[in-house]
């Protein structure tokens, strides 16, 4: 982590990822990026449906391939880089029929490094397989939920899955969330874990870090008029004044309280809840 001289009180707590040391160029690759407006939380209408979003620096999106459809084909990476729209490195790789494609990056890949997309790939990190060909105890990200569908699970900075089980035709993952679940073993992942795992330990240090990022205030609660809010009102400071934590609209928050709807249509593929609180 990269430590500042205290010439400032925000300086004083403020730490950063040294980027030298991981990205090899600031110039994303032309073709895969476009342009993305920002709605600042906002939706047709002009209406805010999600708080505590606006501003923040410009940003170009990178288009990146959580498909990975090209299988048995191998891929250089010729440049590790950094992406505004996530936590974790990318990497534009040069696949060996001469397309480029950018790829979210596994934590010990260089450039020069090759990986490839296959069911008969071997058990290397950043190679690709089906769940059902990893074995018991791997650590995997770019997981996907469906066959085909794309790599939702295990894509933020330093995060992985691990693989504890395999019954059925059923693969059972261990989240980041200590939740276990069953996911079809014709899914693909990707082996090792995300780049990037000191994001974590970033102390943004003031508050103009945070509108930099795109992130508005956030208002405590208590601090607001009885008409805004569960916990406002009252004469002078005053605590919470209730049992239970409550957001704005009066729903269960935080706490150990569960919030997961409880007829959900992917109950059946959970085999052990996540554990809440400190102690997980």
């Amino acid at each position: 982590m990269k430590k500042y001289k205290p010439t400032t009180q925000s300086r004083r707590n403020t730490t950063s990822i040294k980027y030298r040391d991981f990205l090899t160029t600031d110039r994303p690759y032309k073709a895969l990026t476009k342009g993305k407006a920002k709605r600042a939380g906002r939706n047709s209408d002009g209406r805010i449906t999600m708080r505590h979003h606006g501003g923040g620096h410009k940003r170009k999106y990178r288009l990146i391939d959580f498909k990975y459809d090209k299988r048995d084909i191998p891929a250089k990476v010729e440049t590790i880089e950094y992406d505004p729209y996530r936590s974790g490195f990318i990497a534009l790789v040069c696949y060996k029929d001469g397309e480029k494609r950018y790829v979210l990056v596994s934590k010990s890949i260089k450039p020069g490094d090759y990986f490839l997309v296959s069911d008969k790939a071997e058990l290397t990190i950043g190679n690709r397989l089906p769940l059902a060909k990893i074995p018991v105890g791997t650590f995997v990200y770019n997981v996907e939920l469906k066959p085909e569908g794309g790599a939702k699970i295990a894509r933020s900075a330093g995060n992985y899955v691990e693989v504890v089980a395999q019954d059925a035709g059923m693969v059972h993952l261990k989240m980041p969330s200590t939740e276990i679940r069953k996911v079809s073993g014709k899914c693909w992942a990707s082996i090792g874990e995300v780049s990037n795992n000191e994001n974590k330990l970033v102390k943004l240090g003031k508050a103009g870090r945070n509108r930099w990022l795109g992130r508005r205030p956030i208002v405590r609660g208590s601090a607001m008029n009885a008409v805004d809010h569960p916990y406002g009102g009252g004469e002078g400071r005053a605590g919470r004044g209730l049992r239970k934590a409550k957001t704005r609209w009066g729903k269960p928050v935080g706490k150990g309280q569960k919030t997961r709807t409880p007829k959900k249509y992917s109950n059946q593929f959970i085999v052990r809840r996540r554990k809440v609180g400190k102690r997980k």
